[in-house]
């Protein structure tokens, strides 16, 4: 019935905005940025923690049905706003810059993980219990591979945000190579999903569809956006009518790469960072980002949270194999980062910042991984050890970079080497 999901749908929105804060409070008392607690409280409201304690309550604050389905629409809309509010504050001049830092970190960001996740695969599918009876061993390597290679994009813009280094060369840096190592690792998992249904057309619309986007959005898309911040002009915040037809914009390109299969977050972003920049990116993200990060975005954690079931690595042989890829994790993803960064010309302090944030897996690696179960490629308990890699590589990420970044970075210190000149915050 309508009116008895809605009450379900508001006692679950009270329940989870009250963890959350509580949770995000708790984090930044032990120096982890609010978004770590927000993810945590996601883990503790589903069946790992409330739902071993007090199943019956976790059922009926969360039972299956319409409601959690009203939930995760409504996290999926939140989690597109606040990507689009990244875009909007995402430099492309830093990138241009240090195109080559940019490209020899992403390339190693990606194919480094890919490899050694690739590598992993092959004793995990022999011994049985980790893939499905008809996986491959390709589909298990490139699925794998996949998986370590993801970076947790929209927690390390909330992270690059919280830390106060968005439109600064490292927060911008960041941000591109992780906007690009999770673009290939969904084109892989987009053909692992081919392979397993036996349709490679959908490999090469999700491939091809999401470079066509791309490059039209950021050609002819940016040049008809200009438009949107005339209409703008002269007026102290974004016309209602300038600001409808930038939410219905949203939705559709939302709608559009979500519909070719590398994901609604993507689509957001590209369209943040085809608007125009300046004042109307400044008035638009002060018009959306309030409700956005304080209400909408923790659904999305505490949804995928709900999702995940620790219990199940209850062996010593499972912990050993958590540990086993979570050295390949760190190796694949943190470690090479840091070392291109660093050859690339990088300061060894800001390569191994640079290194910890893309570390960090959070929940989009949940989002991918939940496609993998649902398809059958991975097993539940292949499933919850990755979901213990993402949780620690994320935790990993601050202290590790408050402890080589510091606290409060001085005024005349560069982010990136000297001759290059580089402002510290966006114009």
């Amino acid at each position: 019935m309508p009116a008895e999901t809605a009450i379900q749908f508001f006692l679950q929105l009270t329940v989870i905005l009250v963890a959350c804060r509580v949770a995000g409070l708790a984090a930044q008392r032990i120096g982890q940025p609010q978004v770590v607690g927000e993810m945590i409280a996601g883990v503790i409201l589903g069946p790992s923690l409330l739902g071993r304690v007090s199943p019956g309550l976790q059922d009926t604050l969360f039972p299956d049905g319409v409601a959690n389905v009203v939930l995760y629409t409504t996290a999926q809309i939140g989690l597109v706003l606040y990507m689009f509010i990244i875009g909007l504050n995402f430099d492309i001049n830093h990138v241009k810059k240090r195109a080559g830092t940019a490209a020899a970190v992403s390339a190693t960001g990606t194919l480094a993980p890919l490899a050694l996740g690739a590598l992993a695969a092959i004793p995990l599918l022999s011994g049985g219990g980790f893939f499905g009876a008809d996986v491959s061993l390709g589909m298990a390597m490139m699925f794998l591979g996949a998986s370590v290679a993801i970076t947790a994009f929209p927690m390390l813009a909330r992270i690059i945000f919280e830390k106060g280094l968005s439109g600064t060369p490292l927060g911008t840096l960041a941000l591109a190579c992780g906007a690009t190592s999770d673009a290939i690792s969904w084109c892989v998992l987009a053909i692992v999903l081919a392979i397993h249904q036996n349709s490679p057309t959908m490999a090469v619309v999700a491939i091809g569809g999401g470079l066509l986007y791309t490059v039209l959005l950021l050609t002819v898309g940016r040049r008809r956006f200009a438009g949107l911040a005339d209409k703008s002009a002269g007026h102290a915040s974004i016309p209602t009518p300038v600001l409808s037809t930038v939410l219905i914009l949203l939705m559709v390109c939302a709608w559009i790469t979500d519909s070719i299969g590398i994901y609604a977050i993507f689509g957001a972003f590209i369209l943040g960072t085809a608007m125009p920049s300046g004042f109307f990116a400044q008035r638009l993200t002060e018009k959306l980002e309030p409700l956005t990060t304080t209400f909408l975005l923790p659904l999305f954690f505490v949804y995928s949270g709900l999702n995940t079931e620790i219990g199940l690595v209850n062996t010593p042989a499972l912990w050993a194999v958590t540990l086993g890829l979570l050295v390949v994790a760190v190796a694949g993803k943190g470690i090479a980062c840091a070392v291109a960064a660093r050859v690339s010309g990088v300061s060894g302090r800001e390569s191994v910042a640079l290194g910890s944030l893309m570390n960090a897996r959070g929940l989009i690696e949940l989002i991918l991984l939940n496609i993998g179960l649902e398809a059958g490629i991975i097993t539940p308990t292949l499933f919850t050890i990755l979901v213990l890699v993402a949780i620690i590589t994320t935790l990993m990420a601050s202290p590790i970079f408050e402890a080589v970044y510091g606290r409060k970075r001085a005024d005349d210190t560069p982010l990136v080497p000297v001759e290059e000149g580089y402002p510290h915050e966006r114009a």
